[in-house]
Parts: C-alpha cells; sequence; structure tokens
C-alpha cells in the first residue's frame, strides 16, 4: 500500500511539473509583446505584467475555464493611447479611464450578443469569411516577426530551426517543449555571442510592488479612446474563432461570444483600474495550443499566476527582459505561420466550395486585410470606415466587416 501511494504521489507532482513547464512556455511565448506595448506607451511592465495575469483569471471565471486564452496587453491601443498622453501632457491616467469606458463598452455588447443569440451570429460567420479572417490575423503578424528576426539573422534562424527540428522529429512531451527548449538554446547562443545584457539582471531588485495608480476621467480623453471597441471587436471574434479552430471546440457556441466578451472587458477595464494598460486575447499562445497540442485551460490559468508573480519578483522579470528580440523573432515567425495555416485548415475541413461567389468573399477578406496597409504605405492613402477624427476601422477589422457584409449578399439564399 505504501509503494501504490508512493507512485501516486510522485505521478501527481510529475504531471504538476509538466504543467508548470508547459505554462512557463506559454509566458515566455506572450511575455515579449505585453511587456513592449507599455515600453512603447509608457506604462509601467511589471503593471502590465500583473494585470495581464489578473484578466487572464478573470476571463477564465468568466468562461467557465473552458476557453484555453491568455490575455496580454493590446496593441489596438497604442496610438490612442500616445494621442491622450500628448494632450494631457504625459499623464496616463487620463488613458487608463478611456481604457476603462472602452472596457464597459465590451461588457455592454456582451449582453447585447446575448440578446441577440448565437445561431445569428453563427449564420454571417461561416467559413468562407472566418477562414480568410485568421489567415489574414496570421499574416499580418508575420511582417512584426521578421522585424524582430532582422535584429540578428543567424541567432533567429537557430532558435527557429531548433524549435522546427524539434517538432518534426521528436515525440510526446518533449515536442510540447518545442518553444521553450528553442528560446533556452537561442538564449545561450546569445550570450556565447555576448548580445545578452545581465547587467540589468543583478541591478534588478528581488521583489518590488508594481507602482499602480488609478485612473482619471475625462470626455476628451475618453472620445478619443472608447471608439477603438468597434474596431477591436472583429479582432476578439477572429482570435475566439481561431482559438476554437485549433482546439476543435466551438467556443462562439459554448461557453459562448457573450461571455468571452465579458471576460475580455471586465479584464481591459481591471487593468486599467490598477494602471495597465488594455487586454486581449493573444494569437501568440493560441500558436503554442497548436503546437504543442495540449488545450488544457488550467495551463493557461497557472501561467496567468506566473504573470502576476513577474510582476511582483523583479529579478525573474529582468531575465525574461534579456532575451533577444531576435529569439523571440524567430519563435513568433512559426507561431504566426501556424495561425495563418489554420485559415487554411479552416477551409479545408469546412469543405467550402469554390464557387465564384466564395471566392470573391474570401478573395475580398484578403486583399483588404492584407493589402490597406501596403497601400497606405506606399500612396499615403488609408483604406477604411472613419468613426472619429483619431480613429478608423482598418485592416482586419475593415476586412471582415466588408467580407461578412459581401458573403450576407451574395449567399443570401
Amino acid at each position: 500500500m505504501k509503494n501504490k501511494k508512493y507512485t501516486k504521489v510522485e505521478t501527481s507532482l510529475l504531471a504538476n511539473s509538466k504543467k508548470a513547464i508547459l505554462a512557463m512556455q506559454h509566458l515566455i511565448a506572450m511575455f515579449g509583446a505585453t511587456v513592449l506595448v507599455p515600453i512603447l506607451t509608457g506604462f509601467d511592465p511589471s503593471v502590465a505584467l500583473f494585470s495581464a495575469g489578473l484578466g487572464t483569471l478573470i476571463f477564465h471565471l468568466c468562461t467557465k475555464g473552458k476557453v484555453p486564452v491568455f490575455l496580454g496587453s493590446s496593441f489596438a491601443f497604442i496610438p490612442l493611447i500616445l494621442t491622450v498622453k500628448e494632450l494631457y501632457n504625459g499623464d496616463l491616467a487620463y488613458a487608463q479611464g478611456g481604457i476603462v469606458v472602452a472596457g464597459l463598452i465590451y461588457v455592454v455588447l456582451s449582453f447585447l450578443v446575448k440578446k441577440i443569440g448565437v445561431e445569428k451570429i453563427q449564420k454571417v460567420l461561416s467559413p468562407q469569411v472566418v477562414g480568410p479572417m485568421i489567415m489574414v490575423i496570421g499574416l499580418n503578424l508575420i511582417p512584426t516577426a521578421f522585424g524582430m528576426a532582422s535584429e540578428n539573422m543567424a541567432i533567429a534562424a537557430v532558435t527557429l530551426g531548433i524549435a522546427l527540428l524539434i517538432n518534426f522529429k521528436s515525440k510526446g512531451f518533449i515536442k510540447q517543449l518545442s518553444i521553450l527548449i528553442a528560446v533556452i538554446a537561442g538564449y545561450l547562443v546569445s550570450m556565447k555571442l555576448g548580445i545578452v545584457n545581465v547587467d540589468v539582471v543583478k541591478d534588478a531588485s528581488l521583489v518590488a510592488l508594481p507602482a499602480f495608480r488609478l485612473p482619471k476621467f475625462d470626455i476628451g480623453a475618453i472620445a478619443i479612446i472608447a471608439p477603438v471597441v468597434l474596431a477591436v471587436f472583429m479582432e476578439h471574434l477572429g482570435d475566439i474563432t481561431t482559438n476554437g479552430q485549433v482546439v476543435g471546440k466551438n467556443f462562439i457556441e459554448d461557453p459562448g461570444l457573450n461571455r468571452t466578451l465579458l471576460g475580455d472587458g471586465l479584464a481591459t477595464m481591471a487593468a486599467a483600474l490598477i494602471g495597465g494598460p488594455a487586454n486581449t486575447t493573444y494569437g501568440e499562445n493560441t500558436g503554442v495550443l497548436a503546437l504543442t497540442k495540449n488545450y488544457d485551460p488550467s495551463i493557461l490559468r497557472l501561467t496567468a499566476i506566473f504573470a502576476i508573480a513577474l510582476g511582483l519578483v523583479s529579478k525573474v522579470g529582468a531575465v525574461l527582459t534579456t532575451i533577444p528580440t531576435a529569439v523571440m523573432g524567430g519563435i513568433s515567425l512559426m507561431l504566426f505561420s501556424m495561425i495563418s495555416l489554420i485559415g487554411v485548415k479552416t477551409i479545408k475541413n469546412s469543405k467550402v466550395e469554390f464557387n465564384i461567389r466564395n471566392i470573391v468573399v474570401m478573395g475580398v477578406i484578403l486583399i483588404l486585410g492584407l493589402g490597406s496597409g501596403i497601400i497606405e504605405k506606399k500612396f499615403g492613402v488609408s483604406i477604411g470606415i472613419p468613426i472619429n477624427e483619431t480613429v478608423k476601422i482598418t485592416g482586419l477589422s475593415f476586412a471582415a466587416i466588408v467580407g461578412i457584409a459581401l458573403n450576407l449578399i451574395l449567399n443570401r439564399k
């Protein structure tokens, strides 16, 4: 009996150890982007990590713990935060107030979605619309990953090569750790080449309380930031759909789009109330799910706890900030490519008929989603729907709106 008991304890410890390692892998995948947003805007990175972890736990509570996502800092809010920062003499508390209201609008939208019903939403979100949307999400992120990798292509190539080798040649738990192993290998090579600044780790204190700050509310700041919700709604829809396609479940139906919106809104409000940027579901972590084939939501909750701890333990956070951009770029190239392939699989597995109507719908989404940014950069013409003087629905959001409308018209029967 004693041996049997010991075996059970040992098995439990092994299982928990595996969960902890997989959670660390998710933490590394989200870390770069989550910390980059506060670095670009002026928010405190430790608060951003803390609020990302807190927001993720809130999201899982709202979605009955069924959806394996991590919520990190949202890039969509960056230009608006910087605008408010400039108008209000660098006081980011006013930007927080705008973000709180944006989160509240998300909450209101969640109740509207519940009233309208999921069935009507699913009729609108047919595979010929959803598949290209997912492809646009991944393909639009690839240039960002390539830009990160270009800081040191050799390091990025080593990191990416090791991740691909493990992913294609290994099996079981080692295969699930392909990202973590590749990042460690890339980090060690970087250290050998002398491009890792360890002074940051030496100078960091062991434990430090993040610089929490309350928001300030002003109608001007709210008017600048709040309308962005109309643009990021489609991003949320795309991310939740992508996550469901990866896991093989329909999260729009169960636990319901209203619950995922509620979780996102409350998480964003909680982040802004303590001094953090807006939260959003992360494609990087969906990419990790696609690679590891481990969809246990409790692993993401453990990642959230680690993120909160990182916000408090400065030394550990400092170590992660020393990971070279090229290393994260190499890994991100694989993660974002995986998302794009999921879009292709969605079209294939749903057996979408390649008639002229569906080809037009898919083509328009891809052209608008991928081409609007190129047109703006090359010709200075911004394609989209203006909301106010500052905000315009462009890129994926604009492509999705046009694609959905076009599909309803062409496939109305």
